[in-house]
């Protein structure tokens, strides 16, 4: 017959061998789970840099459109590409749609011309386009442009109507 002693100790290390046997499953699972990840190689790719064309909006002359690139290599897999782009629709087009410049107040009336002009200095160019560094754009003298004290004889006037329904 087994003294009660004897039996505790068994069980003491019936416990101990199962607990070592369930860390071993879990370290062996958490190890299963790190699959090594075959490296990848580093291709040295003979492909050249995409050169992209200008951005062509898909309707007007602004907004959403596409533009294509190009690349040479004797093994590239792909050697033209679209891509979507945009030209916002602010921007002055006469100096390119990828161009935007940052103006100068308005110069003086050219008498002899009739004109009068202002220049830009080369602000942000979109997709490395080629763009001038300063511009100069001109248009007609004599239009007005309006000024504040003709905005305050407005809110005058509001005002006049304004007194006028009252006494109405």
């Amino acid at each position: 017959m087994q003294t009660p002693q004897y039996l505790q100790q068994r069980r003491k290390f019936a416990a101990a061998f199962l607990a070592f046997i369930f860390i071993l499953a879990v370290v062996d699972t958490a190890e299963a789970g790190k699959k090594e990840k075959p490296e990848k190689k580093v291709k040295k790719s003979d492909c050249g840099e995409w050169q992209w064309s200008v951005c062509v909006p898909t309707s007007g002359d602004c907004g959403l459109g596409t533009r294509e690139g190009t690349r040479a290599g004797a093994e590239c897999k792909q050697t033209m590409k679209t891509q979507r782009c945009k030209i916002p629709c602010n921007w002055k087009k006469q100096f390119g749609a990828e161009c935007k410049y940052q103006f100068q107040a308005w110069g003086e009336c050219d008498l002899n011309t009739a004109l009068k002009t202002r220049t830009g200095n080369l602000k942000r160019a979109l997709h490395n386009a080629d763009c001038q560094k300063t511009v100069t754009i001109s248009k007609p003298c004599g239009k007005l442009t309006k000024s504040k004290p003709q905005a305050e004889s407005k809110k005058k006037k509001k005002e006049g109507k304004k007194q006028e329904k009252m006494l109405d």
